[in-house]
């Protein structure tokens, strides 16, 4: 997991700190709670032991993992899981427990760097709540192009202001206007799933810090909520919390024949 960043490169420890300040809080009202998902990958069963503790079933592998959810819309939750044997794999998932639909990204830091890709894969799947008494509703989460050419800034806290500038269906570019990066700023790989209106499921995949993010942008509530899973600058694997305030500037209109890939 070599860092093959500049020297004058930021690190994950330097910008990560104080970027949960702005998330919103996180909510014990899962706990006691089990849920289960059927998702492209197969079927997901989540027993929620605690506010933090929950009981991870996929097939004929149970995993016990540490959790963090938070409510980030009217019965919609984000749920963030991370695996005591396997801290380098993380599971995002995206819940409506109304229309029971869902998004799960599944993460994994690969034990080397890839020429050319990022160090941390990341790996979307929809899925839905199963209930034999109410079928799912409202549209199916999927790839979406919505956000092309729309620029924003993400408000992390005091201390981190970011811009974003949604270039393509894969790719993103931001600076930092105010923190320890101010001055540095990417291209990097991105995914945009749409989850209900309004709600995105937005992830990224930097080239040059090793670490990847999946959030969950609130557009009518203008809140970011979400997580960073990356690299510390001694080695160590970090699932850290994030979440920002958000505010919309423009958006470019391609003509036709002209839009990004």
């Amino acid at each position: 997991m070599a860092n093959d960043r500049p020297s004058d490169w930021k690190s994950y420890d330097d910008f990560a700190a104080g970027i949960g300040t702005n998330r919103l809080p996180s909510t014990g009202a899962l706990a006691g709670r089990e849920l289960s998902l059927t998702l492209r990958a197969g079927r997901l069963i989540l027993a929620f032991e605690s506010g933090s503790r929950v009981q991870c079933r996929q097939g004929a592998t149970q995993d016990d993992a540490e959790y963090d959810a938070v409510e980030v819309a009217p019965s919609t939750y984000f749920i963030d899981m991370i695996f005591a044997p396997k801290l380098c794999e993380a599971l995002t998932l995206v819940v409506n427990t109304a229309t029971h639909r869902a998004i799960s990204v599944r993460q994994v830091v690969r034990e080397r760097r890839v020429e050319g890709e990022p160090l941390v894969e990341q790996h979307f799947s929809a899925g839905v709540l199963n209930d034999p008494l109410a079928a799912p509703t409202g549209p199916v989460p999927g790839p979406t192009r919505d956000l092309i050419g729309l620029r924003a800034f993400y408000r992390y806290s005091p201390r981190h202001l970011y811009e974003h500038v949604y270039l393509s269906s894969e790719r993103y570019c931001w600076q930092c206007l105010v923190g320890e990066q101010r001055g540095h700023g990417d291209v990097d790989l991105a995914t945009t799933w749409k989850f209900h209106e309004n709600q995105y499921v937005f992830a990224f995949r930097e080239l040059i810090i090793p670490v990847a993010s999946v959030f969950f942008f609130n557009f009518l509530d203008l809140r970011s909520t979400g997580k960073f899973l990356g690299v510390s600058d001694e080695g160590r694997v970090e699932n850290r919390k994030a979440g920002a305030l958000i505010q919309k500037s423009t958006v470019t209109r391609y003509e036709p024949g002209t839009e990004p890939v």
